[in-house]
């Protein structure tokens, strides 16, 4: 296991230590979180875990019981993203199952919440946030007006504040990291499956890393198997796409909160190898 520390100062605080997955992608995902979750959330002291899952199916979508599977492994709360509705069957299901999120700009008929509020082990109220960027993505609602509204809609005493931002462009993510900076205590994008070293606190005390990273397959492309990748690239033909099996490594970060202020005290980067 590796990782990398960037810390903040903070007064000796009473801390919240969050811990966040990023992509779970197909089935080797799904194991790589099933042998070392409670490890890694013993080790780190973790009071609430947070994982992203829209790629938990096949690389495709997410069913429910495959969130009911992640949830036993003790995950509390599953972020997604665009391909959150590739299975029709989960419709229902986050229009009923609260620790399910999905991108809170979407349109608002649509099942399900972009924004829940739930209780860490240790008691404090911590705010959960998912929400979409537009770029080389479905032209939704904009991300930053959507934030305004759901962190106005929050009760003040929720100082704990997580947002899963889903982007593809790097330059929307880090206009976001920026755009909260000081308003919830951290920001992690998720999508691109690459997980970035630019792990930091920005100026006013928010937790930031461009992209998590996936926990899946990393002998692949993106999680795809590699040939059908390279097949689709050299041809241009439409291909199906299949997940791939080898090379499974879980990549997270923990972020350390204030539990008085909602600033993040430390952030640190963690990858697991199979």
């Amino acid at each position: 296991m590796t990782e990398a520390r960037t810390a903040w100062w903070c007064a000796p605080p009473f801390l919240t230590n969050l811990l966040f997955i990023g992509d779970i992608f197909a089935s080797a995902g799904r194991g790589m979180v099933a042998r070392h979750l409670r490890e890694i959330a013993a080790a780190e002291q973790i009071h609430l875990t947070i994982a992203n899952a829209e790629n938990a199916a096949g690389g495709f979508g997410i069913t429910p019981p495959l969130a009911d599977e992640l949830f036993g492994y003790g995950i509390d709360v599953l972020t997604s993203g665009n391909h959150v509705w590739d299975k029709k069957e989960i419709y229902e299901y986050l229009a009923r199952e609260p620790r399910l999120l999905r991108p809170a700009n979407y349109a608002a008929e649509l099942p399900g919440s972009g924004v829940t509020v739930g209780k860490a082990s240790n008691g404090v109220r911590c705010a959960i946030l998912n929400l979409q960027g537009r770029a080389h993505l479905p032209a939704i609602d904009c991300p930053l007006r959507t934030a305004d509204a759901l962190l106005a809609a929050l009760p003040v005493e929720v100082k704990v504040r997580f947002v899963d931002f889903h982007a593809e462009a790097t330059s929307e993510k880090m206009a976001m990291g920026w755009y909260l900076d000081g308003r919830v205590s951290a920001v992690i994008g998720t999508h691109t499956h690459i997980p970035t070293a630019d792990t930091r606190i920005l100026a006013n005390g928010t937790a930031y890393q461009t992209d998590a990273g996936m926990t899946g397959p990393y002998l692949s492309v993106i999680g795809v198997d590699k040939e059908i990748a390279l097949r689709r690239f050299l041809t241009q033909l439409p291909v199906r796409m299949e997940a791939a099996r080898h090379g499974a490594e879980l990549h997270a970060v923990v972020v350390e909160v204030d539990e008085a202020t909602g600033r993040a005290c430390a952030i640190r980067r963690i990858a697991v190898e199979k």
